[in-house]
């Protein structure tokens, strides 16, 4: 199935570095992060292990988030931030640098909080121009900014896909960029209180990239109310063709074991695997404090 983990919630009772591994011997084939490091341009040195902890693992890094700032002291992005955009554009070399040389092609830019003392037609003129900025720094590899709604965090401005969808409009009346698109995280949609039907229905085929948690509590699939098996199988149904990042918080003894018994019927088989066998094995996962 078309699983790829993330590392930044999943599997956090391990070292950063050795979270791909323990991916690989769960069953997965895939891997996302949120950014990796403390810095928006990070040491050669740093970007080395971080690179050779994927490849050494022997998955597909499928995902990675542009510098997004302090998430734990509750940041959320750098790309409508004015005091921070230059830190975001120096991120951009880094991250397409990343993608390159390890084959990804899908990098969430966070749009960032509201902040005092700018308007809020000010900051997103300013995104509008650094998401631009983005798409054209991964465009030469074939890459994909995404865009995504984000729920809990009350100073952050896009809260539905139409949100989303507007500004992604209005980056490509101004500058013409095709390749920014909507990461559908049906967790935050849901929470939010979007129509999450209705999103599939209108553009499951558009979406770059699909994220799950169950709410309510962000937990794996099973454990709260949202019909996920039903989204997932409706969203490759109308040709949805990507990975789905698994990106929810655990602290199951075997947080991959809901696999099992939770297969969506139309999924492609051509992209990252999970057996249910080694689900059931996985090492534990412990509740991540960070949230997004």
């Amino acid at each position: 199935m078309p699983y790829t983990v993330n590392c930044s919630i999943l599997l956090t009772e391990l070292p950063l570095l050795e979270r791909p591994a323990a991916a690989k011997a769960a069953g997965f084939d895939a891997v996302e992060f949120w950014w990796p490091f403390p810095t928006a341009v990070p040491s050669d040195v740093e970007v080395d292990a971080f690179e050779k902890a994927i490849t050494d693992a022997g998955v597909q890094l499928s995902g990675l988030n542009f510098a997004a700032g302090d998430m734990p002291a509750g940041d959320r992005g750098l790309v409508s931030w004015p005091a921070r955009s230059d830190e975001f554009r120096d991120n951009l070399a880094v991250v397409a640098g990343i993608g390159e040389r390890l084959g990804c092609k899908a990098f969430n830019a966070l749009y960032g909080n509201r902040v005092d003392g700018v308007t809020p037609e000010e900051q997103d003129d300013l995104a509008a121009e650094n998401l631009s900025l983005a798409a054209q720094a991964v465009a030469p590899i074939g890459g994909v900014v995404l865009l995504e709604p984000v729920s809990g965090a009350p100073l952050y401005p896009l809260l539905t896909a139409d949100d989303v969808l507007g500004v992604i409009r209005t980056v490509t009346a101004r500058h013409g960029d095709t390749n920014i698109k909507l990461l559908a995280d049906f967790y935050h949609l849901a929470v939010n209180g979007d129509d999450v039907n209705a999103v599939i229905e209108l553009h499951a085929r558009q979406f770059g990239h699909i994220q799950i948690a169950d709410a309510p509590g962000r937990g794996e699939p099973g454990t709260g109310t949202l019909p996920i098996d039903a989204w997932l199988d409706r969203s490759w149904e109308l040709g949805y063709e990507g990975y789905v990042g698994l990106e929810y918080k655990s602290a199951a003894e075997h947080p991959f074991a809901w696999l099992a018994s939770a297969q969506p019927a139309s999924a492609p088989t051509t992209t990252a695997s999970a057996s249910t066998e080694s689900a059931t094995t996985a090492p534990t996962t412990s509740t991540e404090e960070i949230t997004k």
